[in-house]
């Protein structure tokens, strides 16, 4: 009997990493008659984290109205499991869709993130799993702690809207009287700093919306954001690895929440029983929407891969697309990339014929390996 496990993470925008998994299955299924699949879906902090620890942890969805992207009202779920840890997406009310086609991180806040957490310990929350990924914010984080008692105050000593923009204006931070009484542990899948070419608005921001000199100003208020919280906190987040995840989230978790940063991945990994799961297995599948130079830089597939290689097993990716640098992936011990479409398509055209490209690609892989 031929043992496959399949531990992709979604494909964003188009499939679940449950859908994913099962269109991989079903294809290796076919061709394979005597494969045994052993399914993970999987996440590395951004989109599908709370839909990936229902997967494989008992807990139940929680659902809480908060403020969106632009400060709009909705209702946004998070995910409590059954010891009580509160795994919350920040994408999920300050995702980088749900700015559609009105992105701007000067204007965008995480103040809904703040409210999740709010929500998750007045609901008995004994810690908090804060999945930092997706984000169309560049804020710093100080959104989500004006949600819970922040205050941040200019030279007037008043308190501009916390979002991007403002950042540089910042030149007191005061803390709430009662702060998270309870530990936030952060999922991230990046190690970027928080400000510089390396940073949060020089990396990210132009995806998010951000013009040339919104990039500046933007780094320059994350600069800013630095000394201040040195000044009146006493905690240095100028160096922090991955402090510039979620524009800026990273550092001000670690400033606000006393938060631990960690690979999203290993995370569940951990938590899932990946290496007792890959050890058993002949073959192990992984995958995301677009492998490129970044996949092999703390995201699932290299997560993954590397897990997967120390215990000597067979890797391989079915991805969506192909972008700049996916041969990266390989020296993380990847032996084959399969692709949904090996050149670049509309994304309305993606949308329409994904699952069947999906299936095409994981037919190929199945009958190499046969």
């Amino acid at each position: 009997m031929y043992s496959v496990l399949i531990a992709p993470d979604s494909f964003k925008g188009t499939l679940t990493a449950r859908e994913v998994c099962d269109i991989i299955e079903k294809a290796f299924s076919e061709k394979i008659k005597d494969a045994k699949i052993n399914k993970l879906p999987a996440a590395d902090g951004g989109e599908g984290l709370c839909a990936c620890f229902s997967e494989i942890a008992d807990g139940k969805f929680i659902s809480c109205a908060v403020s969106g992207v632009f400060g709009e009202k909705m209702n946004a779920d998070y995910y409590m499991l059954s010891d009580d840890t509160a795994v919350i997406e920040m994408a999920s009310c300050a995702g980088l869709p749900l700015a559609g086609d009105n992105k701007d991180p000067e204007k965008a806040s995480t103040f809904g993130v703040g409210e999740l957490i709010s929500d998750a310990v007045s609901k008995g929350a004994k810690q908090i799993l804060l999945g930092l990924g997706g984000s169309a914010t560049n804020d710093c984080g100080i959104g989500a702690a004006a949600a819970l008692g922040w205050k941040f105050l200019n030279e007037s000593g008043n308190e501009p809207e916390p979002v991007g923009a403002n950042l540089g204006k910042i030149r007191r931070i005061i803390k709430p009287e009662k702060t998270i009484p309870i530990p936030v542990i952060c999922a991230c899948d990046v190690d970027n700093p928080l400000f510089g070419k390396t940073g949060a608005a020089y990396v990210f921001a132009p995806q998010k919306g951000a013009d040339e000199k919104a990039v500046e100003r933007l780094d320059e208020g994350l600069r800013n954001m630095a000394k201040v919280i040195k000044s009146d906190l006493g905690v240095d987040v100028s160096a922090i690895v991955g402090g510039g995840a979620a524009g800026g989230m990273g550092a001000g978790a670690v400033a606000f929440f006393g938060a631990e940063l960690k690979r999203g991945i290993d995370i569940i990994l951990d938590k899932s029983g990946f290496n007792e799961k890959a050890a058993a297995a002949d073959l192990v599948i992984t995958g995301e929407g677009r492998l490129d130079f970044q996949s092999a830089d703390g995201k699932v597939i290299s997560g993954i891969a590397m897990r997967a290689k120390k215990l000597g097993k067979k890797v391989i990716t079915i991805c969506g697309c192909r972008g700049d640098g996916a041969e990266k992936i390989l020296q993380l011990g990847v032996e084959k990339m399969y692709f949904s479409c090996e050149t670049p398509k509309p994304f309305d055209e993606v949308l329409k014929t994904c699952r069947e490209d999906l299936y095409a690609a994981a037919v190929r892989a199945a009958e190499d390996i046969m």
